[in-house]
């Protein structure tokens, strides 16, 4: 069947759809935050070494449930709004191959959004990586869904054969379990401008080199055409499956991880190739995450308070991704306030929820004055002027 012809998309917007951008912007406001801890130690990977058990305990549910998790949570849904899109196009009787052209408009000022993100204002920037996978895999919305499931399958055995192999090097060259963070005590903004302005386009280069972002996104495509979360309560069996096997693929990829310095050491190389597991497993995360939000959205039938504050603010998603990544800046750099040189594990991970709850009482307040989100109106008058 041409995945063109399809019903119209329906006008209401999708609750569950809503509510998986507003959790997703936590997940992803908790994974960055760690990573301005300039002055703790490197612990496993991204995250900063661990003080107490307590501590222990945080990083341990970061790793299980948020770390590489948060990412392919975001390209999945990112995919299913590439196809919201464009049946948008479509079903205003634009031809498919103009409906593909406002997609990657969109993905082209995604990723200028991304260069300012990452080089002005000095934010944890993904945006410039989902800008290119939406040009990369904008072609496959045009073929049917033995095309579509036929990449999607390729890529992931691609990825799952060097994933491993390449951390696995990766831990090897850096002599250590452990990154680091790219901020130092000393550092100004001037000097992290020109280091940026120097360096970001490796960004995306190196997002889409070491984590499987396409593959996330082609299943985000796959769920949209189906309309898993916008036709949720159709699909109730289907979406309990996908969430109960993908969140338990999850865990299980991601407890290694959690045992690495803690139960094992195994050598640099093999630690890679575990971290490699865990990277590859946030795949199934990803979309029993999105499966997991569109029953929820079946049990909304009216929203309250907090089903609609949630909704507001997935609906301003990039505004407040952006907004989120400008306030870890400037209360954690050391270009201002300089808290990530004083703070622990426990206290980073609050004030990120902070954060993210200053955005949810925004959001809401955008929504009773019916406002859309900024950079929303934005990069829609950029797209279709």
């Amino acid at each position: 069947m041409n995945p063109h012809i399809q019903p119209k998309m329906e006008k209401k917007r999708a609750v569950s759809l809503d509510v998986a951008r507003g959790i997703m912007l936590l997940l992803i406001v908790l994974a960055h935050a760690p990573l301005f801890l300039y002055e703790s130690n490197p612990g496993v990977m991204s995250r900063p070494e661990s003080l107490s058990t307590l501590e222990r305990i945080f990083n341990s549910m970061g790793e299980l449930f948020i770390d590489n998790r948060a990412r392919p949570l975001f390209a999945v849904l990112f995919g299913y709004g590439m196809v919201m899109m464009f049946e948008s196009q479509l079903s205003k009787g634009n031809s498919p191959n103009v409906a593909r052209k406002t997609i990657k408009r969109r993905s082209l000022h995604l990723i200028l959004f991304g260069i300012v993100l990452a080089v002005v204002v000095g934010g944890q920037d993904i945006l410039m990586a989902y800008g290119i996978a939406g040009l990369l895999v904008s072609k496959l919305l045009l073929l049917n869904n033995k095309v579509l499931i036929k990449v999607t399958v390729s890529l992931t055995i691609v990825y799952m054969i060097f994933i491993p192999v390449i951390w696995g090097l990766f831990l090897k060259e850096i002599g250590g379990y452990g990154f680091g963070t790219e901020f130092s005590s000393d550092q100004s903004y001037s000097q992290l401008f020109m280091e940026t302005m120097i360096y970001f386009p490796t960004i995306p280069v190196f997002i889409h080199f070491l984590f499987p972002i396409l593959p996330s996104v082609l299943l985000g495509i796959w769920m949209g055409r189906k309309r898993l979360l916008t036709e949720s309560h159709k699909y109730m069996r289907e979406l309990k499956i996908l969430a109960t096997a993908g969140i338990a693929i999850s865990l299980v990829g991601s407890i290694p991880l959690v045992l690495l310095g803690e139960v094992w050491e195994p050598s640099l190389f093999t630690a890679g190739n575990i971290y490699g597991v865990q990277i590859l497993t946030g795949i199934a995360g990803g979309i029993g995450y999105a499966a997991f939000f569109g029953l929820i959205g079946c049990l909304i039938k009216k929203p309250g308070p907090i089903a609609r504050s949630l909704i507001a603010l997935g609906k301003r998603s990039l505004t407040f991704y952006i907004l989120n990544e400008m306030i870890l800046v400037i209360l954690l750099s050391p270009v201002a306030f300089g808290l990530g040189g004083e703070l622990s594990i426990i206290s980073v991970t609050g004030i990120a929820f902070l954060i993210w709850v200053t955005g949810i009482f925004m959001a809401s307040l955008l929504e009773k004055f019916k406002l859309n989100g900024p950079f929303e109106t934005l990069i829609r008058y950029l797209v279709y002027r």
